[in-house]
């Protein structure tokens, strides 16, 4: 195959991903650029059919008085994340989320909750000091990203479906972006989209791990062009467990699906194989601790059982009244139930799952790159969330910088041109998404597996040095079996296969670079815990990890965190009060 068969497209600005981050960014450009721009989003499914933000269950924090504060909210993110959040990125976020929620309702026509005297209801989520999560009910992300799709579709931007982004084209100095490669999955051709102005908002999906919550085509391919790109990658070993991912066998998808952490905050105990409530003996908060202690919690508590038929823990909702849970988590009931468990009057088995990315692309508070014209929002960005995501802060941000890229695109769009490509990187990148068609057909999901088994025993939930050499070797063996893996090449259209294949090795990369991000933080802070160095360390000397592809290697350094807001050993208080900083408790 060469250049030559690749088509060739135009546009202003593109947008990759259609969930939270995509559909505000092209909904907001609309809105900020001038009369005339051409608008394209692209996605590797359907709109509002695929991507996290339609899984969203629990809900959206934000801060609508009743006793909290943006501050607040700030502050239970900063203290959650464990001192490692970009403080500008943390505080826009808290900030603009009172915006974005009243946006959403006002004007995309989202319906949530509400208490009796008509307000906002509002829940109780873990490491949070206030009842701060809007929702919908269990199933908030749906209501969200419905109302999204609906404007988008009647907007009139053009539309991408069934796309997949395989590259970013740079410029040939590297300075700037020129476009993207992509496959049309219906037909199987490449498609170069050039455009001024690029959101990467492609999502995380920490799949990878044996146990996860996304779809599996949610493979981490934004990240791992990033990286080919030579951009910056900060906080690459946060992966997030979520404690209670359902635990329904190997024969389902359903094994890994997140039960939402408001099961926990209305009171949910979690169960030991030996008929004993254990989180208590891990954290005073108990089930209420943050997603990290807890998903600790429950695998030291899975490492002492030796019944092989029993892997996790469980989760009893019973004592809340059963009639009462099938009221408030009709959503949770319900997926219980289609996978044989009683949520409202029984237990169900329980085990931490990938659930969420941390790191991210290094970005400044308007979403913008080093490379001119590229800009990332949602879970592609990393910054907002230090070493531990708050539950209902995830979906918050992918609105909140999603609407904040699509006003940077259309403001900046108006003073740049398109840019020829590099069309070696181009040839490069054809090259890397043809691989497979040159060589014999033979199965990739056993080694997709064999990724998953060995990512979830030695870079898991609890690290070690000596686990996470195991796993780079294991990483190595995995992704050169897989260069040698072909797939049926008589036609590219829907060939599903094939696009198995491109998403092992995204996995296969971003697996090496979560690695090695691993091995270079030797203390252990919020979702990233390490048995050999189980110290957080000294907050005020706090680093975050860079990692960055050169010449064709991935490094790792380290870089201090800058304390633009509040310190360490300090907290803030509402505008207003007598001090702006107070000492913290």
């Amino acid at each position: 195959m060469r250049i030559a068969d690749i088509d060739r497209h135009d546009t202003d600005i593109l947008i990759l991903g259609t969930g939270g981050a995509g559909l505000f960014a092209a909904l907001h450009a609309q809105q900020s650029a001038p009369e005339g721009t051409r608008i394209t989003i692209a996605v590797k499914g359907l709109i509002g059919k695929c991507g996290c933000t339609r899984m969203v269950q629990g809900g959206y924090n934000v801060a609508l008085g009743g006793g909290d504060t943006v501050e607040r909210h700030f502050m239970d993110t900063i203290q959650g994340g464990k001192w490692l959040p970009d403080q500008d990125m943390a505080w826009r976020l808290c900030e603009q989320a009172v915006v974005r929620i009243r946006e959403l309702e006002n004007e995309v026509g989202c319906f949530f909750d509400r208490n009796p005297d008509g307000t906002l209801h509002q829940k109780a989520f873990a490491g949070q000091t206030a009842d701060r999560t809007v929702h919908k009910g269990d199933l908030t992300g749906i209501e969200i990203i419905n109302r999204l799709m609906e404007k988008v579709l009647a907007s009139g931007v053009e539309k991408l479906q069934e796309h997949r982004a395989v590259g970013l084209i740079p410029t040939k100095d590297g300075s700037a972006i020129a476009g993207v490669l992509m496959i049309d999955m219906r037909s199987g051709k490449f498609r170069l989209v050039r455009a001024k102005t690029v959101l990467m908002g492609t999502g995380g999906g920490p799949t990878m791990y044996k146990y996860h919550t996304p779809s599996g085509d949610k493979t981490m391919d934004g990240l791992a062009m990033a990286l080919r790109a030579g951009l910056r990658l900060r906080d690459m070993e946060m992966v997030q467990f979520h404690p209670t991912g359902l635990l329904a066998g190997d024969h389902t998808r359903m094994t890994g699906t997140v039960l939402e952490e408001g099961l926990r905050g209305a009171g949910g105990q979690l169960i030991s194989h030996a008929g004993q409530r254990f989180m208590f003996d891990y954290d005073t908060k108990g089930e209420r601790a943050t997603r990290d202690v807890v998903s600790r919690g429950i695998y030291a508590e899975m490492r002492k059982n030796n019944n092989p038929e029993q892997e996790g823990v469980f989760i009893s909702m019973s004592h809340l009244g059963p009639d009462n849970v099938r009221q408030k988590f009709p959503g949770m009931v319900k997926r219980c139930a289609d996978s044989g468990f009683d949520l409202a009057a029984g237990k169900v088995e329980v085990v931490p799952t990938a659930h969420y990315f941390m790191g991210g692309m290094v970005v400044d508070v308007d979403t913008r790159t080093a490379m001119e014209g590229l800009y990332v929002a949602g879970e592609d960005a990393g910054g907002a969330h230090g070493s531990n995501r708050l539950g209902g802060n995830g979906v918050a941000n992918s609105t909140v910088y999603g609407g904040i890229a699509g006003d940077m695109m259309g403001a900046d769009v108006a003073g740049m041109s398109l840019r020829d490509p590099d069309e070696d990187v181009l040839m490069s990148e054809l090259d890397r998404a043809i691989h497979p068609l040159t060589r014999k057909p033979d199965l990739v999901l056993p080694l997709r597996k064999q990724l998953q088994n060995l990512m979830w025993e030695d870079v898991g939930v609890m690290r070690t040095e000596a686990g996470m050499k195991r796993g780079l070797t294991g990483i190595a063996k995995v992704s050169d079996a897989l260069m040698e893996v072909g797939v049926e090449a008589s036609t590219l259209a829907f060939n599903l296969t094939w696009h198995d294949w491109l998403n092992l090795r995204s996995l296969c990369d971003i697996s090496e670079v979560i690695t090695k991000a691993g091995l270079a933080r030797e203390n252990s802070r919020g979702a990233h815990y390490r048995e050999d160095f189980p110290d957080e360390g000294a907050m005020k000397d706090s680093e975050f990890t860079v990692a960055q592809m050169k010449d064709g290697n991935v490094h790792v350094s380290r870089e201090p965190v800058q304390f633009t807001i509040v310190s360490p050993g300090e907290t803030i208080l509402p505008e207003g009060e007598p001090e702006t900083l107070v000492a913290a408790l």
